[in-house]
């Protein structure tokens, strides 16, 4: 999962996605699929959910499942009713209708999650980490135990969710085409993704898309206002700054919330003149290093980094920066690092993150790390 979004997933993996507001965004499509349900139409046989995240569309298809399964839909066109027979069922991850791949995408309860990891060593959370990546993969062997829940016949609305479609292997989705072609009555297939572009041709031919990507700028600025409650780090946030967060998050309205909630983003300026004083000789990479171990975690130093080195490479191509708030651009005005530099210290952020998985004192990277920064 993207880092600039980790807590929008977390709070997707949690079973009251079922039943949470619609985003401002997704009425539009909201009513017209209820109303086609409503009115006795059918619904395309699969529907592809796709886009960055940060955009809510695992929230809105998620809400749709439980409000396609609720007993009492007809009579709560605004989401499941919550309390049915079937709702129970999907809060208890137990649904009979319902089939989702890889697993480990089912909703659950997040608090068991958090619980979970706070109890886990570091040894555990890397393997955990390890097995999570793996788990996403989606197999054929796992396309082909979802045939007999398809073809079973008799049984009613049966739905079938697959997140992370991009990962599926080639013979995962060359076997899931006979479905796709082959459509059966009363079953529906949900495809969710964020690189779209990974999915087989043959696959996006067959499916509807979602209309969820088109977010107007005032939807969005709107929502990200009230979602952070008017303040980033418990100051009064003008309407500049929260476009500028969406400008970030490549407009992605939940993404824009989880960026000013990040540790690092209220930090930028203070990597700036970091980096200056690095650079100008007046501070040693041992004591910068020293001072940033206390500040953030060594994760969260390489997405402060990776934000500033993509401005930092956009002003040296003669782009304007994206952070208007920081005067990046007056900083680099007397200097700019050439482009060779820039790949060096980039190539170096990412050897930094594999380096970390193979379980690296995040003391060593980060002096490693200031070392480079010291020459970019």
């Amino acid at each position: 999962m993207n880092d600039l979004t980790a807590n929008v997933g977390a709070q997707e993996r949690s079973d009251s996605i079922y039943f949470a507001p619609l985003l401002p965004w997704q009425q539009t499509l909201w009513s017209q699929l209820t109303q086609r349900v409503l009115t006795q139409q059918s619904l395309p046989h699969a529907l592809l959910a796709a886009g960055m995240q940060g955009m809510g569309k695992r929230a809105f298809v998620w809400r749709l499942v439980a409000w396609l399964l609720c007993r009492e839909h007809d009579t709560n066109p605004l989401g499941a009713c919550g309390t049915c027979e079937s709702c129970q069922w999907l809060k208890s991850g137990t649904h009979p209708s319902l089939q989702v791949l890889p697993i480990v995408s089912m909703p659950i309860n997040a608090d068991s999650d958090t619980l979970q990891d706070k109890s886990s060593s570091a040894k555990d959370k890397k393997a955990t980490k390890s097995t999570s990546n793996s788990a996403l993969k989606i197999k054929v062997d796992d396309i082909r135990a979802l045939q007999p829940f398809i073809y079973q016949g008799g049984q009613g609305m049966r739905i079938c969710v697959l997140d992370h479609a991009e990962q599926m292997t080639v013979a995962a989705a060359n076997a899931l085409l006979k479905t796709l072609e082959e459509p059966q009555a009363q079953v529906h297939l949900f495809l969710i993704s964020d690189t779209p572009a990974q999915l087989l041709p043959t696959i996006k031919s067959r499916v509807q898309q979602l209309a969820l990507q088109t977010i107007e700028l005032a939807t969005a600025v709107n929502y990200v206002t009230q979602a952070l409650g008017h303040t980033i780090n418990r100051e009064a946030v003008s309407k500049m700054a929260i476009e500028q967060l969406i400008q970030l998050a490549n407009g992605a309205p939940l993404a824009a919330v989880a960026l000013a909630q990040a540790p690092w983003y209220s930090k930028r300026a203070l990597w700036l003149t970091t980096w200056q004083a690095l650079r100008s000789g007046k501070r040693s990479s041992v004591a910068a290093s020293d001072y940033w171990q206390k500040q953030l975690s060594i994760k969260e130093f390489i997405q402060l980094s990776e934000q500033m080195l993509l401005d930092i490479k956009r002003i040296c191509l003669g782009l304007s920066e994206l952070q208007t708030d920081i005067n990046l651009s007056e900083a680099l005005a007397s200097y700019q690092p050439d482009a060779l530099n820039l790949e060096v210290f980039g190539d170096s952020l990412q050897q930094t993150k594999v380096a970390l998985q193979q379980n690296v004192q995040e003391k060593f990277a980060y002096d490693k790390l200031m070392q480079e920064l010291a020459c970019l």
